[in-house]
């Protein structure tokens, strides 16, 4: 009788411990992005989106070109990243052998865990340094490389979840296997796929430092793809640190602008998994 009240207050006070730090995980992040909105929602304003920078010293303008410098440079980064990642995660998943897929999956996790700042500097070495100038190429690379082992990995296992059943099928219907792949597992885990890559995508909208060493910045336009361009988050670094209240205004409105991206992209992605993706079966 004993034994089993401890059992009970035992199992009381862990239930009370994990609710209680599942609200204060939920409160910190509540916090933030109430913050966030409160200060960014209420500097937002049509000039935002308009106009560029005003000249520093005088009130006004809008991150105009940012916003269109982060749009080019996160498209080269999808143009590199996820062809790569996919093609290497249904390698992964349908051809590979024991010892070489155990060691591209290592090395795709040792590079997911590589600092950001990392591949901003070797980006910088490699394709900044022989152009001799900052650009939204350059930018693209950086980015396009921290999406390649997300990208496999996802790849790879939304298409380990498509049962075996119609991979047997289509095998036994005459189908070479790169036909069955591509006709019938490749389809059947599609949803997966476009969600693990707009995940993937939201994940690298809000880097800095690889920017800062291949984009750099620009207070104009930046017509073409070889200058140096304004993103959303390099803007929102150099205008927080400025001593310009202006510019502080418009960091807020910015990171607002930026979070409302992310959580857009993480909420399709996740309607679009919830509805269509495979789950595996026993």
């Amino acid at each position: 009788m004993r034994s089993s009240r401890q059992k009970n207050i035992v199992n009381y006070l862990m239930f009370g411990l994990t609710g209680l730090c599942t609200l204060m995980t939920a409160g910190i992040l509540f916090f933030i992005l109430g913050y966030l909105a409160y200060h960014g929602a209420r500097s937002l304003n049509l000039e935002f989106f308009t106009r560029l920078p005003a000249p520093v010293g005088e009130t006004g303008g809008g991150m105009a070109n940012a916003i269109v410098g982060s749009a080019k440079v996160l498209f080269l980064a999808t143009l590199i990243g996820i062809p790569i990642g996919f093609l290497g995660g249904v390698y992964l998943s349908e051809y590979g052998g024991q010892t070489f897929s155990f060691v591209i999956r290592y090395v795709t996790d040792l590079l997911n865990g590589v600092p950001s700042i990392v591949i901003g500097i070797v980006v910088y070495a490699l394709v900044v340094h022989p152009m001799g100038h900052f650009s939204a190429i350059a930018g693209g690379v950086a980015l396009g490389i921290m999406m390649i082992p997300i990208s496999v990995r996802s790849t790879e296992e939304y298409l380990h979840a498509v049962p075996v059943s119609l991979r047997e099928a289509a095998l036994a219907l005459g189908a070479p296997k790169w036909k069955a792949i591509v006709t019938v597992v490749i389809p059947a885990a599609i949803r997966g796929i476009v969600s693990g890559t707009m995940l993937d995508l939201a994940r690298v909208a809000g880097e800095t430092a690889p920017l800062l060493f291949t984009a750099l910045s620009n207070q104009f336009w930046s017509p073409g793809w070889s200058k140096p361009t304004a993103t959303l988050p390099v803007m929102i670094f150099t205008y927080a640190i400025s001593p310009y209240e202006d510019w502080h205004r418009q960091a807020w409105a910015a990171g607002f602008v930026l979070l409302v991206l992310v959580l857009s992209i993480n909420i399709i992605a996740r309607l679009a998994l919830a509805r269509g993706a495979y789950v595996p079966r026993a």
